[in-house]
């Protein structure tokens, strides 16, 4: 440690900022930051504990993650849209602003960490500067717009040590750990289907629908180019943001990118699922620009340990499973923006999208279940273990070896589902080994000016 720590510090003799917050995740877990007595009052964080954070996206969702994180110190700032980051320019004025992300990780060398909150094509280009620089890294679902930015992100924040954590914020909550309790405890028996669906696109979005015509001009406010980041160039118009933009392929991941990573979140975490077998995908008529209006996906899993093979079923926009025999008249089903059910040889359980309140069916079972005990450790709160991971505790729930698997499972449905047919899928060479057509919905390629 004492090597370590002297190869750490500047010339100066003082030992860095960045080395007391964690710049080498693991190597420095058991190190103690200046304890909080010395300089912090009770119930306050001390300034040398603080995280200094830069922020790419200010308006919409990314409000919301700079506010669960104002514990610590936002030093910078950066969106493409003047407009929709006004009010956090306004509420918070000590922070740096910037429109080009990669200007701002240029120039803020000061900064511990990086949150990434822009639509889901910039995704890997942002998180992965930020990765090369050192930086710990949270991402917003899903990590990345293709597998293969997935995969490159998963071994680069591997490589780096980073402390890294997605925005799968419903991962942190209680209700997904009962669901992997209460079936690895055998509370239904070995589970061979699960079916999970969402109201996604509905009227969030448009999906199923072709390139707008005309060519409206850019608001003074956006920068549209900076904005297209590493995406085909196209003329704005107001049909692709802000928020819209999901449903387009250039853009977003659609209903199962964006739901996906919280709805199929306990199934993949309970059933230890990885890559699947196989998938088919059917759906309404296919567009060549946006996703399909609704679509059912289906994912075939080999054994797993002592886990059986599993199908898994995705349905999205107007389509849904049957409902359970076993659910009584008049309860809903899920909850009105989705569900999951947990089939079983001896029952099933039912969850609402976020799985925040699994239930067995029907509820008379769910009243004689006695619970297991606890047997995952609860977390503090999905961006309090990111921040505690960065200062040196340990790898967030979430973090990118864990939700690049997930993320890549939820994408090879997106694959699927641009031809509607069934693909095999081998993970260890990244490749779709019956259609080899397929191939190029794997990786993208990027606009001049833009690198992975």
């Amino acid at each position: 440690m004492k090597d370590y720590m002297k190869s750490r510090t500047h010339e100066s003799g003082k030992i860095s900022r960045r080395c007391f917050l964690g710049g080498a995740v693991g190597t420095m877990g058991a190190f103690t930051i200046v304890p909080r007595y010395v300089l912090g009052g009770a119930g306050q964080t001390p300034p040398s504990e603080k995280l200094n954070i830069a922020f790419v996206g200010a308006g919409g969702r990314a409000r919301d993650n700079i506010d669960a994180l104002k514990s610590e110190n936002t030093a910078a700032l950066c969106d493409v849209d003047d407009k929709r980051a006004a009010e956090t320019y306004r509420d918070y004025p000590q922070a740096r602003r910037y429109r080009d992300f990669r200007r701002m990780l240029e120039k803020e060398k000061n900064i511990d960490a990086v949150v990434v909150s822009t639509p889901d094509h910039t995704h890997a280009v942002a998180s992965m500067m930020a990765i090369k620089l050192g930086k710990h890294v949270y991402c917003e679902k899903p990590l990345a717009h293709s597998i293969y930015e997935v995969r490159k992100l998963t071994e680069a924040a591997k490589a780096a040590g980073v402390a890294t954590q997605m925005g799968n914020q419903r991962h942190a909550l209680e209700g997904i750990r009962l669901v992997c309790e209460w079936i690895w405890a055998g509370a239904i028996g070995p589970v061979r289907e699960v079916h999970t669906w969402t109201d996604r696109p509905g009227g969030w979005w448009a999906q199923g629908v072709d390139r707008p015509e005309g060519t409206p001009p850019v608001p003074d406010t956006l920068a549209w180019d900076l904005w297209l980041g590493p995406a085909p160039e196209r003329p704005y118009h107001p049909c692709y943001l802000p928020g819209k933009w999901r449903g387009w392929y250039d853009f977003g991941t659609g209903a199962l990118g964006d739901m996906g990573c919280h709805i199929l979140d306990s199934a993949f975490w309970a059933l230890k699922l990885g890559s699947p077998r196989s998938i088919e995908a059917a759906g309404t008529p296919v567009s060549s620009e946006t996703f399909p209006g609704a679509s059912m996906i289906t994912y075939d899993f080999d054994a797993r340990g002592d886990m059986p093979p599993v199908r898994l079923v995705w349905y999205d926009g107007d389509l849904k499973p049957a409902r359970p025999a076993e659910l009584e008249p008049g309860r809903m089903m899920g909850s009105v923006d989705g569900g999951l059910i947990f089939v079983g040889d001896t029952g099933k359980i039912l969850c609402d999208a976020y799985s925040e309140s699994p239930r067995l069916i029907p509820e008379s079972r769910m009243k004689e279940y006695g619970l297991p005990p606890s047997t995952i450790p609860r977390s503090p709160g999905h961006h309090a273990e990111w921040v505690a991971a960065c200062k040196g505790g340990k790898p967030a729930c979430s973090n990118f070896d864990y939700s690049g698997r997930l993320t890549e499972m939820v994408l090879l449905g997106n694959i699927a589902i641009r031809d509607q047919r069934e693909i095999h899928w081998d993970a260890e060479s990244m490749r779709v080994t019956n259609i080899p057509d397929a191939n190029k919905y794997v990786r993208r390629e990027y606009r001049e000016g833009w690198i992975l």
